[in-house]
């Protein structure tokens, strides 16, 4: 009999081919699934278990995370492996006929893309998990000390660095795992990175610097460092008012905005004033004259250092003979301020005072002098021719 164009005994050997194939499959098929069932909810049962009776109690949340993160992993891998055994069950076998006639199968087959999939799908927990950490680990460096605008800008871009590199990594496990050759992509991704840094040469250095900046921490916003390359006629230093990735933005005393790349910086000796406290020890030259009491000189700038707001008098002041000149003797009279912001003020005052007790007490501030002597007699005679 023929329906449709096909033979009843035709459409007979093709359901009974169809059951050949299908019964054999479908018990371990249904087993299979019904494991990675049962397997998946007592493994989300015992990590719930974990998180409330072990982790919960603790006060830090790494170890939550931790737990969370081995959870998702185990997860993932009892799907992995149900997919892997419900493809092997239905996928034939994929391969080559040898030269000798046998049937030689590939080395891959196609259920083997599960775990390939599986290890790159396992690596992004991990990376999050890595992430989780970092910012733990930075919440720990920046409670020590005010958050800066470097922080909030590089901290994240570290992080997510990290992150996305972990997660390359997987996929180049996952290629070397299903037989890929990477070495093409690496080889085209050196030719890349080496085109973009020399490119972009000064930048990376500058960023590499901003990194190194939070590593180091030689100074953060509002210290006051000495500047190197301070315009002609303006103050040569400054607090500093912006720390970026790629250039520090300090505010001199005539407010100048001096913008100096975090490389250049990276080079130079950084003269910070308020980095170890408030207080900083002034050395403030004087001279005066070599016919001048020195001990009276030495007594009248201390007495005068110590009228000025805001010198200590614990240690007291000093004043040390440095050395001699051509028309004075070199003195230099040493005091310990509060403020080291008020530094300039103090040594101002200081100086301007100093100079109006000299005056009144006859202590001559040494200049440049030159004495002539004259000979009187009559003229030498020259010799005949």
């Amino acid at each position: 009999m023929n329906l449709l164009g096909l033979d009843l005994g035709d459409l007979g050997a093709l359901w009974r081919a169809a059951l050949a194939y299908f019964e054999p499959r479908v018990a371990p098929t249904v087993g299979a699934i019904v494991l990675g069932i049962v397997a998946y909810v007592a493994c989300r049962w015992v990590v719930r278990f974990v998180g409330r009776r072990i982790a919960a109690k603790t006060r830090t949340d790494i170890d939550d995370q931790l737990v969370d993160a081995v959870g998702r992993v185990l997860s993932m891998t009892i799907v992995a492996w149900t997919t892997w055994r419900v493809i092997g069950f239905w996928q034939p076998v994929l391969g080559t006929e040898g030269t000798d006639g046998q049937w030689v199968p590939y080395a891959r087959q196609p259920s083997d893309w599960v775990w390939g999939v599986w290890i790159v799908v396992v690596f992004i927990p991990l990376s999050s998990f890595v992430g989780n950490l970092l910012r733990a680990f930075e919440k720990q460096i920046v409670s020590r000390r005010d958050r800066t605008v470097l922080d909030e800008t590089a901290w994240p871009m570290i992080n997510r660095a990290i992150r996305f590199t972990i997660i390359a990594l997987g996929v180049l496990l996952a290629m070397t795992y299903l037989g890929i050759e990477i070495a093409p992509f690496l080889a085209g991704a050196g030719v890349v990175g080496l085109a973009l840094s020399l490119a972009a040469k000064d930048t990376l250095s500058n960023l590499i610097a901003g990194v190194l900046l939070i590593m180091d921490r030689p100074f953060q916003v509002g210290d006051r460092i000495e500047l190197w390359s301070a315009p002609r006629e303006t103050g040569t230093w400054g607090d500093v008012i912006e720390i970026g990735l790629r250039a520090t933005k300090i505010r001199n005393p005539d407010n100048l905005v001096v913008v100096v790349p975090n490389n250049e910086i990276m080079r130079r000796d950084i003269i910070n004033y308020t980095m170890s406290g408030a207080g900083i020890r002034l050395r403030i030259p004087f001279a005066c004259a070599y016919e001048s009491d020195i001990e009276c000189a030495k007594r009248l700038l201390v007495a005068e250092a110590l009228q000025v707001q805001g010198v200590e008098d614990d240690p007291l002041p000093i004043v040390i003979v440095r050395g001699f000149g051509p028309s004075e003797v070199k003195l230099e009279l040493r005091v310990w301020i509060e403020q080291a912001r008020e530094r300039r003020r103090i040594a101002d005052e200081i100086t301007e005072n100093a100079m109006i007790a000299f005056a009144k007490a006859g202590v001559e501030i040494p200049y440049p002098k030159r004495e002539l002597y004259i000979r009187e007699g009559g003229a030498a005679e020259l010799p005949p021719g």
